[in-house]
């Protein structure tokens, strides 16, 4: 296949997006959109963007700043173990490397939460490293490039496509070059749908395009079942606020605060007021609501939430547990995402 970056990169000076990260791309700033957009499109990152650098300007700031606030400038975006890892990698940086970003691909494949694609980005985008970038849009766009059917979930099929994007990377323009593919698969060889082959620079050479299999591509190995598993919540409001508890420090949600729960039971209303009556709680009076049913899926798990509103007397939050009121919810604690169907109950 004849060369692509010159039809590519034309494309793309005249067609690309303009984002911040793009005007200004500064290593924190490319590595901290890089995070951002894992999991989240562009147009829903860009107020969290906006917001978190405004808040933590450079790197010694996100490595001091208070967890409380980390999660609160994070609320929403979800995958909270990206955040901390974030801040797990800006402490190495300020230790090892004084507060700045390494020029060393390597190097910056070793900070928690930096994966190959990452790495990558920031090499090539910030500092000029030819080195590939390599995300779902970029493997895409070669699959249907090159009409290759091998599944892209496989490393070893990663690794091979990886080695066609280097091929075709100029090494004057490496980081316009990996972002041009990723533009590309973003706006026109996109992931849901038909591709936009007439917008496209290099449909003269696309192989599934000529071979009319385009909407097949990529293949993708089939994932693993969810586990599916029963939570049951109890929202406790009393004239202090709603009653939450800390999650673990590690594991799923690690360290978020959440409505008084017990993941992996179905529990009646009976049992559950047994057992806040077991924590320590006054239960009161009140007849317990159920709530509505809910589902939030993880990478992994799937909840199916049930469970019970109770209005309680006033009185002290059992160990692990705090009072919140409305306004604490809004401004200070951090609620996950996996609970947005009783936010309105709550805030």
């Amino acid at each position: 296949m004849e060369n692509i970056s010159p039809a590519l990169l034309d494309w793309f000076y005249k067609n690309h997006r303009i984002l911040p990260f793009r005007t200004d791309p500064s290593p924190y700033h490319v590595w901290l959109s890089e995070i951002m957009l894992q999991q989240t499109r562009v147009s829903a990152a860009l107020p969290y963007y906006e917001r978190f650098l405004a808040a933590l300007p450079d790197i010694p700031a996100l490595a001091v700043c208070e967890e409380e606030k980390l999660h609160k400038l994070w609320e929403g975006l979800g995958y909270y173990s990206r955040v901390r890892n974030l801040q797990k990698a800006a402490r190495i940086v300020c230790e090892q490397y004084g507060g700045q970003l390494p020029a060393d691909y390597d190097a910056l494949r070793a900070l928690p939460g930096i994966g190959d694609y990452t790495a990558g980005a920031v090499a090539s985008i910030s500092f000029g490293i030819p080195v590939p970038a390599v995300d779902g849009n970029v493997l895409r766009v070669f699959s249907r490039l090159y009409n290759d059917p091998a599944a892209v979930t496989e490393p070893a099929v990663k690794k091979a496509f990886t080695a066609r994007v280097m091929e075709h990377q100029p090494p004057d323009a490496p980081g316009d070059y990996n972002q041009a593919l990723m533009e590309l698969g973003a706006l026109v060889c996109v992931p849901n749908g038909a591709p936009l082959c007439e917008k496209c620079p290099l449909a003269h050479l696309c192989a599934a395009r000529a071979a009319g299999t385009a909407l097949e591509l990529p293949r993708k190995a089939a994932p693993k079942p969810r586990r599916l598993q029963p939570v049951t919540l109890a929202l406790l409001e009393s004239p202090a606020g709603f009653l939450l508890q800390q999650r673990p420090q590690k594991g799923l949600l690690a360290g978020l605060w959440q409505p008084v729960l017990w993941e992996g039971e179905a529990l009646a209303a009976g049992e559950v007021l047994a057992r806040l009556q077991a924590m320590g709680v006054d239960t009161g009076t009140a007849a317990p609501e159920a709530l509505p049913a809910a589902k939030h899926i993880f990478s992994h798990i799937e909840w199916h939430m049930n469970g019970i509103l109770l209005h309680v007397p006033a009185q002290d939050a059992p160990a692990g547990c705090v009072w919140a009121s409305r306004e604490a919810l809004q401004a200070e604690y951090t609620l996950p995402g996996a609970f947005k169907a009783y936010r309105k109950l709550i805030i």
